[in-house]
């Protein structure tokens, strides 16, 4: 009886041995098969296949879960980027310095937008001189607002900003917000829950409880805009957050950069409020008091340029490559996290090493030690090649500038890293304008006192530099 009992358990283990090999087998083929239909890069569809491969089960959950871009069957519903809205203009006529004509023709074929001349802007350092204008233009708004933020606090900052929305949509402004359904707190989201209490419309950007809805760490709305009246825009890199009011000292302060902008590239920025509106809350914000007739405002040449892992994929990352193919002289860039692929990396090097002086600026620390550590096991081959890298003392700079040959600028929401130019909904704007240059160009110098050598990385100790090289292996997900 028991040497039965013992067969039939042997049995029946095998059995199942063999039909999870079975189940796993399928699964691992059902990976292999979408993978190299719909993953473009080969290093991504390799690491893929060989997780599934390794660990059938584990490997096609993780797939299933972050591996998937289901953005694009609920986008290609509605409008989704600039470039689709019909009321914009469109121009053979260049408007930049003959200088920029190759990039501009380049950067017009990748957004589908033209560079719009006759536009001002101004440049805010932190929330102590940014928030204060953003506010202002909130309580002197007569018709719209639309505000997008990927962090939006319940603290006295975000409840100031929140006032401020309820006064207006009080007053007979209409009003709209956008808040990323991770950066607004995702089991809680207390500003969301404040404004639509008040009445005022507000959305959660890719917020469901159903991992297949929303994948908890992908496909983030990492945007900040506010379009007053379709006249003013306010855009760059502050969220709205007390840790952003560095003059009142808090606990861990950051700094930032924002830029106010009139002209007529307002209209791409509402453009893209009203792109993400559609997405989020399924209405269409079509002219007035939306969209408005805009004049001449200044002398900047200004584009925006939109990132995401659908229509726009990897906009942002292929302007930032032209501009380096198309720089003359000088390339300076600060961003908070720098993790760039093998293509920025190397066109990188290829411009220093043609001579162009690349200087690159990141946190001494920022707020992620896991960046920070696979940064410097990705600094080495630039460095070799003569591109110069600056570290940037605390408090944490969030900052993104890029200027190029004191006239191209670039700046807005999109960090240095595969998460920004591949996962994240971002926005940049192109700014062709010498004193912005300038002042952007001072900016940056300023943090330009301690510059990082082969040496300095080849002191680390032999279990640091396996820890770094370890962590870089994360890269597409940090």
């Amino acid at each position: 009886m028991e040497n039965a009992l013992l067969r039939w358990l042997q049995s029946t283990a095998l059995m199942r041995s063999d039909v999870e090999a079975i189940i796993g087998f399928i699964l691992a083929i059902g990976v292999t098969l979408h993978a190299l239909q719909r993953k473009r890069r080969v290093s991504v569809a390799v690491g893929w296949i060989g997780l599934a491969w390794l660990s059938p089960i584990f490997g096609t959950a993780l797939y299933l879960t972050f591996g998937i871009n289901r953005v694009s069957r609920r986008a290609r519903r509605l409008r989704t980027k600039p470039s689709d809205a019909a009321h914009l203009p469109d121009t053979d006529d260049a408007v930049v310095p003959e200088a920029l004509w190759p990039l501009d023709r380049a950067i017009r074929r990748i957004t589908g937008l033209p560079a719009f001349a006759g536009n001002t802007v101004q440049m805010f350092r932190n929330g102590d001189a940014g928030y204060p204008a953003m506010l202002a233009a909130i309580r002197e708004a007569e018709a719209s607002i639309g505000l997008s933020s990927y962090i939006f606090k319940d603290d006295p900052t975000g409840l100031e900003f929140c006032d401020a929305l309820v006064e207006a949509q009080a007053r007979g402004v209409q009003v709209r917000v956008i808040i990323d359904g991770i950066g607004g707190g995702y089991f809680r989201a207390p500003v969301y829950r404040r404004l639509t209490a008040a009445g005022v419309p507000a959305a959660l950007f890719m917020h469901s409880a159903l991992p297949w809805r929303m994948p908890f760490l992908n496909l983030r709305s990492h945007k900040k805009l506010l379009i007053v009246d379709g006249r003013i825009a306010f855009t760059g890199g502050l969220n709205i957050w007390h840790a952003n009011r560095v003059a009142l000292k808090p606990a861990h302060p950051i700094r930032d950069t924002h830029y106010r902008l009139t002209g007529p590239v307002v209209e791409q920025l509402a453009a893209a409020f009203a792109a993400d509106w559609a997405f989020v809350a399924g209405e269409n914000l079509d002219g007035p008091p939306w969209f408005v007739d805009l004049e001449p405002d200044g002398d900047s040449v200004a584009r925006a340029v939109t990132s995401g892992p659908d229509a726009d994929v990897e906009k942002i990352e292929q302007v930032i490559l032209q501009a380096l193919a198309c720089a003359r002289k000088t390339v300076r860039f600060v961003t908070p996290y720098f993790l760039p692929d093998e293509l920025i990396t190397g066109a990188l090097a290829q411009a220093a090493t043609r001579g162009i002086t690349v200087d690159v600026i990141i946190p001494r620390v920022s707020d992620h030690h896991f960046i920070d550590w696979a940064t410097r096991a990705h600094l080495d081959p630039l460095l070799r090649a003569g591109v110069r890298v600056w570290l940037d003392e605390p408090p944490f700079d969030h900052s993104k500038v890029m200027v190029v040959d004191e006239i191209w600028c670039f700046v807005g929401s999109a960090n240095w890293d595969m998460r920004s130019f591949r996962l994240n909904f971002e926005l940049n704007v192109e700014i062709i304008d010498a004193a912005l240059a300038a002042e952007l160009d001072a900016f940056m110098r300023g943090k330009m006192e301690t510059r990082l050598s082969r040496e300095d990385l080849a002191a680390r100790s032999m279990p640091v530099r396996l820890r770094d090289a370890g962590v870089r292996l994360l890269l597409p997900y940090l």
